[in-house]
């Protein structure tokens, strides 16, 4: 049950984290599109291993060919995108194997992506993970978890309408 349920007894959605790692806060980015939440207001994820995974019930919105990011639109309407690493688009899907298409309707904790941590680090890029709600502001009250190592069976971000 997430902290807002607890406090309030309010109606919230829970999203899981995308990555085994630490979560971090969002302004720890070394990019400002995500630590100026220009894409909207979210974690990141140091990650410990490679595989993403779907952080709640949703649809893939656009799973990227590179297979770098992907967005999601969550069953309770949220806009999800996650982005693996940073400038690994110019990798140009080397590193990464797709498990999710477009249209495609996943549950928590179904495999989306996979990445070769290893071969980011060796192009010299960071492998930091931001997952952010793009729809931030549909959301007056928006709480992070973060600041410990995480799975995908720890709740990091909590949303009330």
């Amino acid at each position: 049950m997430g902290f807002f349920k607890k406090l309030f007894g309010k109606n919230t959605d829970d999203f899981y984290a995308p990555m085994a790692g630490k979560a971090v806060p969002i302004t720890e980015v070394p990019d400002p599109t995500f630590a100026e939440g220009m894409l909207g207001n979210g974690i990141a994820i140091e990650p410990a291993e490679g595989k993403v995974y779907a952080p709640c019930d949703a649809t893939v919105d656009m799973m990227f060919t590179t297979g770098h990011a992907v967005s999601l639109v969550a069953d309770c309407g949220a806009e999800i995108l996650i982005h693996v690493g940073l400038e690994t688009v110019s990798l140009e899907g080397k590193p990464f194997k797709i498990h999710a298409a477009n249209g495609d309707k996943v549950k928590k904790g179904q495999l989306l992506m996979e990445a070769d941590l290893e071969a980011i680090k060796a192009a010299g890029l960071h492998t930091i993970t931001p997952m952010v709600i793009c729809n931030t502001d549909a959301y007056p009250t928006f709480r992070t978890l973060v600041g410990k190592d995480v799975t995908n069976d720890d709740v990091v971000i909590e949303l009330a309408k």
